[in-house]
């Protein structure tokens, strides 16, 4: 199989250069073979890690998240449970962020309707900003 490099790596991937460089200095990816100039050169089961990373960190894995997941699929014959663990507690997280979300909307949206549209000193916008203690929701 024909190897590429960085650079088609990234084009193929998504992934730009130097974060392929980040993710090989820590281990998610491994160091490639080098060309006889000193280039690395990639093979395809490197990019098909590198569209796992990508995948994993738009999703928002964490990295040491992502090479646990990594490892588990390196060895495919052991137990899921890491990885469904793994998947519930982002799942929390986003959970998490969804309702610190809506509770923002939510204050966001009080603070809006209680603008009068009038002058700055009765402005519902500017007094909400200037003392949290009158925010709805004090964990947004």
């Amino acid at each position: 199989m024909k190897k590429i490099t960085i650079g088609e790596a990234a084009r193929q991937s998504g992934v730009k250069v130097p974060t392929i460089r980040y993710y090989e200095g820590i281990g998610l990816l491994p160091a490639p073979s080098r060309s006889e100039g000193n280039q690395r050169s990639y093979e395809p089961s490197d990019l098909d890690r590198l569209a796992f990373i990508r995948h994993a960190r738009e999703l928002g894995f964490e990295v040491e998240s992502i090479r646990t997941l990594l490892s588990l699929q390196d060895n495919p014959g052991q137990s899921c449970s890491s990885a469904d663990a793994i998947a519930k507690a982002r799942l929390i997280e986003v959970e998490q962020r969804i309702r610190s979300l809506l509770a923002l909307k939510a204050e966001l949206e009080v603070m809006v309707e209680g603008c009068g549209h009038g002058r700055v000193d009765q402005c519902r916008v500017i007094e909400v900003l200037a003392d949290h203690g009158k925010c709805m929701h004090p964990h947004h």
